[in-house]
């Protein structure tokens, strides 16, 4: 009997003891096989959002042989990230990932994670992030100093050479630039190719003659040859004595003095077992290729779904203005006094942010907050039961996929008042910290299909369950990057806006829900502020 046929057998027998004690799962039942999927690749983000609307906070889909569940309430979200997450590995797209991604963190399972999870954890501590925000804003300035009054630029492409040059120093201590044009290519080509991610019978597709995924094949080359140049350029450096002062070696946190996350990567060992051997080369690849990816390609959507929104909310921009005059200074006119139009702070010589500004900016991270509530670049994740499990009395299969849409979940009325408007105003008051603190409802989730005309009734302030917002995932897993990513964007809006207004030209951009959530067509005309 075949590996296949056995594993058929398995789910056939779990199905039949589970029948008699499981609610069915309700959701959509296409008259013809492949319609759900043929919706869903047409427009994801319509799919997921409508399914939830109308099956409930889990709903069954079927895409070919591959069952998937797709789960919207906070609760239980909790539970699949955190509580049961034994039972689940890693979900369909990422599995997918590992033909570029390798084993990095983001894609390996296990002990294998639990290793490499510990080994990595320094490099992103707090002292670290604050070594690299100086190269955060110093490409910052440059780049604001490169626009012109009045032009009109595609933000998300300015966006994204933005955060590679950023992402190129902090980890290779190198100008990306010189391989700019080859590295973004590569990175495009790669990213689209996850659009194939939920296909059925990817895996035997993705051995035939096809374009798309010889582009991805190449891909891969080229971004492997940019890596492994600068590892084996660290790794001469760290043969050579004259590379760190005398009697200089790694820290107690396992770090180089190097400087880039290349050279710390090498120099880094398990805390739980320091005296053993670091990273080969092809993991020092596969990590490096994560943080590459991840670094790069989710800030900048992030920062540019921000000024897009900015755009369009005179009042939330004119705050933000105020903010950063009164935290760093302003080139207003001097010699007026408070009493003659001008504020306290107003007159005093701007300065450049710094990493130490990041606490003080309370408005410009509650836009960032809610700019990545409404379009946050992970806009959905899945995890694959790998032993059977109960979520809200349904059954779910070893074998079965479970998705969870932060796209879904965060526009979910009976979490967020008014979810479609951008208001940063509810990161600044009480309900802000009960997104990351307060305990879940007490009373269970109903799976079946709620009333959205009734959907905020009995939803007070400050019983917002956690995982109503989860952009950098949960548990075990969350991003181990997400210090970096919140002052890297911090840094950014404030350095940039310090400067430059960005009004919309043409119409509004359209989200692409790759493996992250990219605008399509954000094209912006830049004003000068002062």
């Amino acid at each position: 009997m075949g590996d296949d046929e056995s594993a058929q057998n398995e789910r056939a027998a779990m199905a039949t003891s589970f029948a008699l004690d499981s609610k069915p799962v309700p959701g959509p039942t296409p008259w013809f096989p492949g319609t759900s999927f043929l919706k869903f690749r047409r427009d994801p983000l319509a799919f997921f959002t409508e399914t939830h609307r109308t099956y409930g906070d889990i709903a069954r889909i079927t895409f070919g042989p591959q069952q998937l569940f797709l789960v919207s309430h906070p609760d239980w979200i909790e539970d699949v990230l955190v509580n049961s997450a034994k039972k689940f590995s890693k979900g369909v797209a990422l599995q997918r990932a590992k033909r570029l991604l390798g084993e990095g963190l983001l894609t390996s399972e296990g002990q294998a994670h639990l290793k490499q999870r510990r080994t990595i954890q320094p490099l992103f501590h707090r002292q670290q992030v604050q070594r690299f925000a100086d190269a955060m804003v110093t490409h910052s300035l440059r780049w604001r100093e490169s626009i012109e009054p009045n032009a009109t630029i595609d933000i998300t492409s300015e966006m994204g050479a933005l955060t590679l040059a950023i992402v190129g120093e902090t980890l290779f201590s190198s100008n990306v630039q010189a391989d700019a044009d080859e590295v973004r290519e590569a990175l495009g080509e790669a990213v689209s190719s996850f659009a194939y991610a939920f296909v059925p019978f990817f895996n035997v597709l993705e051995k035939l003659p096809l374009p798309v995924f010889a582009r991805v094949r190449r891909a891969r080359e080229r971004l492997d040859r940019v890596i492994h140049r600068v590892i084996a350029a660290r790794r001469d450096d760290a043969d050579k004595p004259s590379t760190f002062a005398p009697g200089a070696s790694a820290d107690k946190e396992g770090l180089s003095p190097h400087g880039d996350l290349v050279a710390m990567l090498l120099a880094a060992r398990d805390p739980e077992n320091p005296n053993a051997a670091g990273m080969s080369d092809e993991q020092i690849r596969d990590e490096a290729m994560t943080i590459f990816l991840a670094g790069h390609e989710t800030t900048a959507n992030a920062m540019a779904w921000t000024w897009h929104l900015l755009g369009s909310a005179p009042e939330a921009e004119a705050r933000l203005h105020e903010e950063l005059d009164r935290v760093l200074g302003t080139d207003k006119p001097k010699g007026l006094s408070p009493h003659e139009g001008l504020s306290p702070h107003e007159g005093l010589s701007p300065r450049i942010p710094t990493v130490e500004d990041v606490p003080k900016l309370e408005w410009t991270r509650a836009i960032v907050a809610e700019s990545m509530r409404l379009f946050p670049p992970a806009w959905t994740m899945g995890r694959r039961a790998i032993e059977p499990h109960t979520i809200g009395g349904h059954q779910i299969l070893k074998g079965d996929l479970v998705i969870m849409s932060q796209y879904v979940v965060h526009r979910d009325p009976r979490w967020w008042p008014a979810p479609d408007q951008f208001t940063p105003d509810r990161w600044i008051s009480k309900s802000a910290s009960s997104v990351s603190s307060a305990a879940p409802l007490n009373s269970a989730p109903s799976a079946a299909p709620f009333d959205s005309a009734d959907s905020q009734v009995g939803v007070a302030q400050g019983r917002r369950p956690k995982y109503a917002y989860f952009p950098f995932g949960g548990g075990s897993r969350i991003c181990i990057g997400e210090s970096f990513a919140w002052t890297e964007a911090i840094l950014l809006l404030a350095t940039i806006a310090q400067r430059w207004k960005f009004s919309p030209e043409g119409p509004p951009p359209v989200p692409e829900p790759r493996i992250t959530l990219r605008p399509k067509g954000l094209r912006m005309r830049a004003t000068r502020r002062v």
